[in-house]
């Protein structure tokens, strides 16, 4: 059975788009936890792009082991030699190293013709290959690119020594049976490609990029590159939490096995939320605080009888502390009864009506009944059974 293997790209993808710099200690806190949860790939940064980056990539290379750690760059000697520099002491060093592909991004950004673009290809994976073994080459916007260039700079990299290629829907434009279908394309017409690893990195911008991964796993792809909580660029990256639970959930359908210790995604999820400053949205699938909560009076008597009527992932088995049953005024008696037992409260079912009906009164009256409200509204029913 073919392994899945995560790339994380919060420490680059990830921190690129907050507006804030990590500092070393930050980033290294959160590579560590990246290792707990059993990711394959660290992206650690772009060393180009700063002394400050290129010094923090360096330590982490040092210190963080049992993981691959790779540096970005462009297809540009320089770049590379950053990495190069970054990686000196990594432990399983990975160039990820690469440039635009798409007619937009070479006629308007890089202002080359394809041939320029191809030769680059070529030259910036054979000179990465002279320092490590492992270079990723990514083609930027490749859902958007001519197929037939595409299929020749991929043919022509792999050629060159690129261990893993990248396949960006960079813009998330891509719809996920097109890009399921680019994926299969790539994967009977490339040379070489059997050889190497096709990486697929999907961004948000349609809110599809966790469908495009997935669809481009289930049409071969092996290894998923995301962030946690799915920060990123614009509208963010796919979320990894969401990926690897979705193939989890679903592991018959993908074939595919997954090495990440899931019940370190909600401890990973709080703890890039805090370091980063971006909160996560309490519907966030997954990881929100939301996510296994029933407010509803017929889900909370379905989950109370049977949880899997309406969880369909356990909250332990991401780190989360176990489902909340929230009581509102659409609660219904089955969760007010048991909510009551859990405090230490249980009635005959006259008095129980009497408390019911106290209930829906301040229920409606303020929405969310908290614990102290219940314990309220319980003694003041035991003190009138007393009189």
């Amino acid at each position: 059975m073919r392994k899945l293997q995560v790339f994380d790209t919060t420490l680059r993808d990830g921190e690129q788009s907050l507006g804030i710099t990590l500092n070393a200690e930050q980033k290294l806190e959160i590579a560590k936890q990246l290792v707990r949860l059993g990711v394959d790939v660290i992206e650690a940064g772009f060393p180009a792009s700063s002394p400050g980056d290129l010094a923090t990539m360096r330590r982490i290379a040092a210190e963080v082991k049992g993981v691959t750690i790779c540096g970005l760059s462009r297809a540009v000697r320089s770049d590379i030699d950053a990495c190069v520099e970054a990686l000196a002491k990594a432990e399983r060093p990975r160039i990820h190293t690469g440039l635009a592909t798409s007619p937009i991004h070479m006629e308007r950004k890089l202002r080359k013709t394809p041939d320029q673009v191809l030769e680059m290809a070529v030259d910036a994976v054979s000179y990465a290959r002279r320092f490590v073994p492992d270079v990723e080459f990514y083609a930027e916007d490749a859902f958007r690119s001519d197929r037939e260039f595409l299929r020749k700079v991929l043919s022509a990299v792999i050629r060159a020594g690129a261990t893993v290629v990248n396949i960006p829907d960079t813009v998330g434009y891509a719809l996920p049976w097109q890009y399921a279908e680019l994926i299969g394309w790539l994967m009977e017409n490339v040379d070489g490609i059997d050889r190497v690893t096709v990486s697929v990195h999907c961004h948000n911008d349609l809110g599809m990029a966790t469908a495009n991964s997935l669809a481009g796993v289930k049409a071969g792809a092996v290894q998923v590159e995301g962030t946690i909580n799915g920060i990123g660029e614009r509208a963010g990256n796919a979320a990894l939490e969401e990926i690897v639970m979705a193939i989890v959930a679903h592991k018959d359908e993908f074939g595919i096995e997954v090495g990440i210790d899931t019940r370190e995604f909600a401890r990973t999820s709080r703890l890039v939320a805090e370091i980063t400053g971006v909160p996560v949205a309490p519907y966030k699938a997954i990881v929100g605080s939301n996510a296994y909560s029933h407010a509803s009076g017929i889900h909370q008597d379905g989950v109370l009888k049977d949880r899997q009527t309406y969880e369909i992932i356990r909250p332990e088995d991401v780190g989360m502390s176990g489902h909340k049953i929230v009581l509102t005024g659409r609660s219904g008696r089955h969760a007010l009864r048991v909510t009551l037992e859990k405090l230490g409260y249980t009635f005959d079912p006259e008095r129980f009506e009497a408390v019911h009906s106290a209930f829906l009164e301040l229920a409606d009256a303020k929405g969310r009944v908290e614990e102290a409200d219940l314990h309220a509204v319980a003694q003041s029913a035991l003190n009138g059974a007393r009189s």
